[in-house]
């Protein structure tokens, strides 16, 4: 019997399939039907730290608002109708998902500061979270602000919120940075139990008929992979902290070298929001069938056999492979004058 079961977070999952935090997440019948297809845990939507401040101040207002002229001043409350999810009920949905599936709820919090929101992460374990994941969405744009300061603010933003929790705290980051191994060894013993690799960075555009910036959502396809099966083969074995691929998780072989490279759980959501929630059940079905056809018995006799710690200077190792890409394609004439024709030459 073929086992897909893997240890995530220190939660034993019956399949390496993790729903990533999507919108998808706010109705409770989506997340049955995730459960239902055959997903072993579901990240929520994110509850964001400017959504939380701008609660409390609001609040604030409110209840010292007029507080000097009558008593009735107390029952001026912000009406949080204009939010997608306040705080309140955010937490009332984790206990809403818990009750109705029987897979880990992962509770996700966005923020980038070390304010008083964090101690948000401690309500979304009291309500029942199995763990929490720290989706840390930061682009420095001053050009005062250094690459150091930046990994140091991630750093204590993680120990202020891990020192605050008893279940497990993942962190969901960029590739921006100019060391990538250092910094991840940097949030690892900064008490990071998961890297998740890598957040999607979503870039404004200019409409050249209006002169306005306007905003897209593109789903990822399975080519953004890549990057995320580099850095997870290059970073396995050198940190304490579990990792996760999210980002270009479409297909089973998506799921198959995510683990191989080293990955405990491949995270999808564009897959799912392109597909429908049942293309779980397709993906589960083809692993199933690839490791068959191979002879794989479990995910963990798999995991991390493709990483790098085998190759002695890997600086080296990706210039080489760097230079190997550029060389592989030959570029000839066409026949028909001023066309160009792209040749592989591998």
């Amino acid at each position: 019997m073929i086992d897909l079961s893997t240890d995530y977070l220190g939660l034993h999952l019956k399949n390496p399939i993790v729903v990533s935090s999507s919108p998808m997440q706010r109705k409770i019948d989506n997340i049955r039907q995730m459960k239902d297809a055959g997903a072993s845990a579901v990240v929520l939507h994110s509850l964001f730290e400017e959504q939380i401040t701008l609660e409390s101040e609001e609040l604030d207002r409110s209840l010292n608002r007029g507080t000097e002229s009558f008593a009735e001043s107390l029952s001026y409350l912000p009406d949080l109708d204009k939010y997608n999810m306040g705080s309140g009920p955010y937490l009332e949905h984790i206990a809403k998902a818990k009750k109705s599936v029987g897979i880990p709820i992962i509770a996700s919090v966005n923020g980038v500061s070390t304010g008083g929101w964090t101690r948000y992460a401690k309500m979304m374990e009291a309500a029942g979270a199995d763990a929490i994941e720290l989706n840390i969405y930061y682009m420095p744009t001053d050009p005062e602000v250094g690459g150091v300061s930046v990994e140091d603010r991630y750093c204590d933003v993680v120990r202020q919120v891990k020192s605050l929790l008893h279940v497990p705290l993942a962190v969901k980051l960029s590739p921006f940075f100019s060391s990538i191994p250092n910094a991840m060894q940097k949030l690892d013993r900064a008490g990071a139990d998961s890297l998740v690799l890598f957040n999607r960075c979503y870039q404004p555009d200019v409409d050249l008929e209006t002169l306005e910036i306007t905003h897209h959502l593109d789903l990822s396809g399975s080519q953004e992979l890549r990057l995320r099966l580099n850095w997870v083969a290059i970073l396995y074995g050198h940190l304490h902290a579990d990792m996760a691929i999210t980002g270009g998780v479409h297909t089973a072989d998506d799921v198959l070298k995510s683990m191989m490279v080293g990955a405990r759980v491949a995270m999808m959501t564009s897959a799912l929001l392109e597909h429908g929630i049942s293309h779980i059940s397709d993906v589960l079905r083809d692993l199933y069938s690839w490791m068959e056809k191979h002879e794989y018995e479990s995910i963990r006799l798999m995991q991390g056999s493709m990483a790098r710690r085998s190759v002695p200077n890997l600086s080296d190792f990706e210039r080489s492979n760097y230079m190997k890409v550029l060389g592989s394609y030959a570029i000839e004439d066409a026949e028909s004058a001023g066309d160009l024709v792209v040749k592989n030459s591998l």
